[in-house]
């Protein structure tokens, strides 16, 4: 279940409903429709990371674009719970009238390491997807021995059937129906393997899906908008140039 608030001054904008998943929605001021991304922070399925939060929502308000963060359930989640969750989100930001325009045919999904699983989960195999995804260092498989362990306790439990593994692994779900990509990451993070990248990458490359993928030699797992590494920190503009060529961001904005 969800709730929307709007960040301007603490002002409710609906109250979707009395659920547990918090949509916060960073609005930019403009009269022509705009495209909207969905942002979901990482965090292990265990707690949410808050840097991959409102920051990036106001990197992406920087490029003219609306934005949300949707603080999503933690602890011992039900997948499918979670998965509706960030459904009912899109839903809400495409069909709810409001104060500020939304280009319903440009809403995207960016997300971060468990964020980026949830991300990915739901655009590939959601019943409502997103127009594009955006992944930072995102899990991706719940197959050994690329697995964030934790990510996959908590998403699916202690007793999981190799059928659940396979189902919620996104690599192995990717069809001619998932959106095209962006994808970054770094070839020696310590957390979640270069691999679950590369699985995707490879998935989407078998579809005919389009996409992007960037792998820095160095960088910690949880970069973030990396503001201490120069390196990683060209994601941002790479992931700018991008949205530009699907007309999400004005040229010259970057």
């Amino acid at each position: 279940m969800l709730k929307v608030v709007l960040d301007r001054g603490g002002a409710d904008a609906v109250d979707y409903s009395s659920g547990t998943s918090l949509l916060t929605l960073y609005p930019i001021s403009e009269v022509d429709h705009r495209p909207f991304i969905l942002v979901l922070p990482g965090g292990g399925y265990h707690h949410l990371a808050q840097h991959e939060g409102e920051p990036v929502a106001q990197w992406l308000n920087s490029l003219g674009i609306h934005a949300g963060v949707l603080k999503y359930q933690t602890g011992s989640v039900e997948p499918a719970s979670l998965i509706k969750d960030v459904e009912d989100a899109l839903q809400w930001v495409r069909k709810t009238p409001k104060d500020w325009k939304v280009n319903p045919e440009q809403v995207g999904i960016m997300g971060f390491s468990a964020g980026g699983h949830l991300a990915a989960i739901s655009a590939i195999t959601g019943r409502v997807q997103p127009d594009l995804l955006l992944l930072g260092y995102p899990v991706i498989t719940f197959e050994e021995p690329y697995a964030h362990k934790g990510s996959r306790q908590h998403f699916l439990g202690d007793s999981v059937s190799d059928e659940d593994i396979r189902s919620f692994s996104a690599d192995q779900q990717v069809d001619n129906r998932t959106p095209p990509t962006f994808l970054w990451t770094t070839a020696n993070d310590a957390s979640v393997p270069v691999e679950n990248s590369l699985l995707l990458a490879g998935a989407l490359s078998k579809a005919g899906i389009p996409f992007e993928l960037h792998i820095f030699e160095e960088g910690r797992h949880g970069l973030g908008l990396s503001p201490d590494n120069e390196s990683c920190l060209q994601w941002l503009d790479l992931c700018a140039n991008w949205l530009i060529k699907h007309h999400y961001v004005k040229k010259g904005t970057q």
